[in-house]
């Protein structure tokens, strides 16, 4: 399928990129974080963010620049480093959150859209498993000697996309039916962010300490 626009093994790739998905990661946590604090919009709006991270690193990784983020140490170093601060930020902020601000003080805490998305995008752009995935594994699929490989990258581009939506979303749907079971059990919703602050701390510990 596709072959004729320079796309090798499609439903191989198809089928990679599913478990690669469902592969627990900091997006996936935040995407579910952000849609049991603030119901569907929240959670679509962190959704977004992630969408178009991963669309940014897919035009990167067609022009090139992540093969150089990959074959050079220190500016894969840098990108590691960033994203594991940047989850270290976000997971001790969440805890704070939990254990230090009053529980009145949080219910009346608005969280805007535009930093929802700022923090998804980010956290999108800094993900090393992201980068990996797109030099590694997603330019695999693609006839380098096919006339126009711009195509191919779309079609497998676009792939990525639909399959992230459909799982996302389930995500977020359930995440905004956990939202209207817990609204009013407010030690299950605060251990619930504590859990996810920690799993934040977690991964950014993992990146920082992988090896180049």
């Amino acid at each position: 399928m596709f072959a004729e626009y320079g796309v090798i093994s499609y439903w191989s790739y198809f089928i990679g990129a599913i478990f690669i998905i469902l592969v627990p990661g900091p997006n996936t946590f935040f995407v579910l974080k952000s849609s049991i604090a603030g119901g569907l919009k929240n959670g679509y709006v962190a959704a977004s963010g992630v969408f178009i991270g991963d669309a940014v690193l897919m035009f990167l990784a067609y022009a090139g620049v992540a093969t150089l983020i990959k074959t050079t140490p220190v500016l894969f170093n840098i990108i590691r480093y960033l994203g594991a601060f940047y989850l270290l930020y976000l997971g001790i902020k969440m805890l704070y959150s939990t254990f230090v601000r009053k529980a009145r003080e949080e219910g009346q805490h608005d969280v805007h859209k535009g930093d929802i998305f700022r923090r998804a995008l980010v956290l999108s752009l800094t993900n090393p498993k992201a980068i990996l995935f797109y030099v590694s594994f997603f330019v695999q699929f693609i006839d380098i000697t096919y006339t126009r490989p711009g195509t191919a990258f779309f079609i497998l581009a676009t792939t990525l996309e639909i399959i992230s939506v459909c799982y996302f979303s389930f995500l977020i749907i359930s995440g905004s039916y956990v939202t209207q079971w817990v609204k009013t059990r407010q030690k299950l919703t605060r251990l619930g962010n504590s859990l996810i602050g920690l799993i934040f701390v977690g991964f950014a510990a993992r990146l920082a300490t992988l090896q180049s």
